[in-house]
């Protein structure tokens, strides 16, 4: 069982930018790759983006790619969102998790930081 840790989130204006961390622990040495999940109220869970821990390739979703960053520390167990030019509609909550392999689900979750963008 991995045990993941959100932080760093928290209140920021419309262009501004903001770095979100996630420690994880327990038995990381199963895990592919991790991801950053968002939710905003009312709707559903939506992919963010994903590093593989081997490799280092990234993947980012269409509508925050050029914006937000995903990277990873694997000495630390540390996992990071660097995101930038935030807009209102990146607001929600946000989960890291952890895919045991390639076409596996995700199968750890932290429990969340949340993310406010203000107009």
């Amino acid at each position: 069982q991995v045990q993941l840790q959100e932080s760093g989130g928290g209140l920021v204006q419309t262009g501004g930018s903001l770095k979100l961390s996630c420690e994880a622990s327990g038995r990381t040495f199963n895990t592919y790759a991790v991801a950053w999940f968002r939710q905003a109220p009312g709707k559903g869970r939506e992919f963010v983006a994903r590093i593989t821990l081997d490799t280092g390739v990234k993947d980012h979703s269409r509508s925050v790619t050029g914006r937000f960053d995903i990277s990873r520390d694997n000495a630390k167990n540390t996992e990071y969102l660097q995101m930038n030019s935030v807009k209102p509609e990146d607001t929600a909550l946000y989960y890291c998790t952890t895919q045991p392999s390639a076409l596996a689900d995700y199968d750890n979750w932290g429990q969340g930081t949340q993310v406010t963008v203000s107009s």
